[in-house]
């Protein structure tokens, strides 16, 4: 099989598995063909990092099969592959599949069929977000991950899921319906302009499009809205918290881990590359609103009781330093938050594993139920030591690594007030260490308050299986980044080349515009065409 096939193998297997499940017979058949699929499809998956081609990261890798998705008369086209930015991201969707379907082994105890089938469905939708270059086709496995995340945290969520999971597709939706008109406008705009009057939604064709400031302003507004919501940024994270604390720990996995870096990864493939003008324009604002969450994100959860809440504001706080990163439009703050993004996804989804476990055994996510457990779990303990201390930044540890990156890079950046605003970032990194440290030190250290917490047993075969894979990334993330960050960096040159040479389209055709985009005034391009850096194109 040729490995751009293998890429459409890898997204549509868990959908397939998910059919078939349909015939499995009882509970036990229907857990183990689960992780039967989602390993199969991780293993399926390293090849495309032991073949992916380091030195021409910036370029479509392992395109495979390319056909019209609706009619020949538009062009909107299945367009698969991976590049440096996606790469991570879909092994870490792959990687994270076996892991919360393990952890949901006991948890899940009724209608285990529909748990296990929107579970596989949910990673066919969370791949396919990764993978797409046809942005209709982006739209659509963005817009299949709501349907299975709504029943997962609707079902099997906590007393009050359905509110939950109603206010997660409410935000959701008005953020994805608004820029499916951006798209249809973007689409019809370009094609009028570059395609012979055909609609396109071809990546690639609208790289070439340079859209006019007047038009870039409002698209840009319209995608970053839907982006913001999802990842979620200050003001828009209201859903978040309530979503993780009612969904099972399989739901919160996923949305830590996953879902919320689809809305990182929408601004930096999306609203960077084809609305730059706008973008920078932006800059502040949406540093001021990071800024914001990160530190908001970081004093609420200080003021935390329930743990599992705790973790999800912290969420808030970490994605405001890779969205910090993003509009920092340095080549360290891009590489930051692309890492970070990886991070996050696995310590932080650690955290969950494990307050999903301690749940298990006591059925209370109030850290006032808990105090002196380190006794009593030992090797959970450790692992909890080591996930928090990830997970603050501690240098060593892989959170440590993005979070230095992209304030390095966003210091060191020419846009207005990042220097400012990079400083008030940082108290983030010490609010980190304050509230997590706290729920560590309340649950786990300390007497034994409740005699319930002497018998809780450690941790078993199947949970050490689930968190040493992680620990260990956690370890080498943080002690060997850099093979890593070469996958990124291609991209993210390529990327900011990209956006000087449109601004400098935009700034010739109306001059007035050169005040608006005064920073980071790096060498522009020579060539006067039209077209983007043509590294980019498959």
């Amino acid at each position: 099989m040729e490995i751009g096939n293998l890429l459409t193998v890898i997204i549509f297997l868990p959908l397939v598995g998910s059919l078939l499940m349909l015939f499995a017979p009882s509970d036990r058949s229907i857990r183990w063909f689960a992780l039967l699929v989602t390993f199969a499809t991780f293993l399926l998956s390293l090849p495309l990092w032991f073949g992916f081609d380091v030195v021409n990261a910036a370029e479509l890798q392992f395109r495979g099969v390319e056909f019209s998705l609706i009619s020949e008369s538009l062009d909107v086209r299945y367009l698969v592959g991976i590049d440096g930015f996606s790469l991570l991201l879909v092994l870490l969707t792959t990687f994270l599949g076996p892991i919360i379907v393990l952890c949901s082994w006991n948890y899940i105890t009724e209608n285990t069929k529909a748990y296990y089938i929107l579970l596989l469905i949910l990673q066919t939708g969370m791949t396919g977000v990764f993978c797409a270059f046809d942005i209709l086709l982006f739209y659509i496995f963005f817009e299949l991950t709501l349907i299975p995340m709504y029943f997962l945290i609707g079902i099997w969520g906590g007393e009050r899921r359905i509110y939950a999971a109603l206010k997660f597709v409410i935000y959701t939706m008005a953020g994805s319906l608004l820029m499916l008109v951006a798209i249809l406008y973007l689409g019809y705009a370009a094609g009028n302009a570059i395609n012979d009057g055909v609609f396109t939604t071809n990546y690639f064709k609208l790289l070439t499009f340079n859209v006019p400031f007047g038009m870039q302003s409002w698209l840009f507004v319209l995608f970053a809205f839907a982006f913001a919501i999802k990842v979620p940024l200050f003001p828009f994270h209201t859903w978040l918290p309530d979503a993780h604390v009612q969904a099972p720990t399989g739901g919160s996995v996923v949305l830590a881990g996953i879902l919320l870096k689809m809305g990182t990864y929408g601004l930096v493939r999306f609203c960077l590359p084809l609305f730059p003008s706008a973008s920078a324009s932006h800059t502040l604002l949406i540093g001021i609103f990071a800024v914001i969450g990160i530190v908001y994100g970081a004093l609420v959860s200080r003021a935390q009781t329930d743990a599992k809440k705790l973790v999800a504001y912290s969420s808030v706080s970490h994605l405001g330093f890779v969205v910090l990163g993003i509009f920092a439009f340095t080549l360290e703050s891009l590489q930051g938050a692309m890492i970070q993004m990886i991070n996050h996804g696995i310590s932080t989804g650690a955290l969950f594993l494990i307050l999903g476990m301690l749940y298990e055994r006591r059925h209370t996510r109030m850290m006032d139920d808990y105090g002196g457990i380190a006794r009593s779990v030992p090797v959970l303990t450790f692992f909890m030591v080591l996930t928090v201390l990830a997970s603050a930044g501690l240098p060593g540890l892989n959170g440590f690594v993005g979070e230095f990156l992209i304030l390095v890079g966003a210091f060191s950046s020419d846009a207005p007030g990042m220097q400012t605003l990079t400083v008030i970032a940082t108290t983030g990194v010490i609010l980190a260490a304050v509230y997590l440290l706290w729920m560590l030190s309340r649950m786990f250290f300390g007497p034994l308050t409740h005699e319930a917490n002497r018998s809780m047993s450690d941790l078993n075969m199947r949970e050490l299986v689930i968190l040493v894979p992680m620990a260990l990334l956690m370890i080498l993330l943080g002690l060997m980044p850099q093979p890593f960050l070469k996958v990124s960096e291609p991209a993210a040159e390529n990327l900011l080349q990209i956006i000087e040479h449109k601004r400098a389209v935009v700034e010739r055709d109306d001059p007035s515009l050169e005040r608006i985009f005064e920073f980071n005034q790096r060498p522009l391009p020579s060539s006067t065409s039209e077209a983007p850096p043509a590294i980019l194109e498959p």
